[in-house]
């Protein structure tokens, strides 16, 4: 029996298990999980605040929505906070909307420092027909 070779052999059987049973960091990103008002939908009455929750929680000195009306204006009311209960829902205070349609613009770090940016629309005024 060759002991050189079947010590080469163990030792490459436990470093191969040991790379393979590592932990493996989580490389994920903050993705949008739901947002009210939600996108593509009508908005009968104006919505006061845009609320976003996402899948990681956020950096907030880094994480911002946008909200512009038809001709481009921005329509935030300050800044997007995270709620106190949850750092993986932002939301921003909305001016006064008038019926139109209306761009959500998001772009977040989350804690595990990736970047992630996203936008989606709403409408307020009334519902279509049946």
């Amino acid at each position: 029996m060759n002991w050189n070779r079947l010590g080469k052999t163990v030792m490459a059987a436990a470093l191969g298990t040991a790379v393979l049973s590592a932990p493996l960091p989580a490389l994920a990103h903050a993705h949008l999980e739901r947002a009210m008002p939600a996108p593509a939908s009508v908005q009968a009455t104006p919505p006061k605040e845009v609320t976003i929750w996402f899948t990681e929680a956020l950096e907030p000195k880094f994480s911002t929505i946008e909200v512009r009306d038809g001709k481009g204006v921005a329509m935030q009311a300050g800044p997007a906070t995270l709620a106190p209960d949850n750092t993986a829902q932002l939301r921003v205070p909305l001016k006064a909307l008038t019926p139109g349609t209306y761009k959500v613009i998001w772009r977040v770090l989350s804690v595990d420092t990736h970047r992630s940016k996203g936008e989606f629309m709403f409408k307020v005024g009334p519902k279509a027909g049946p």
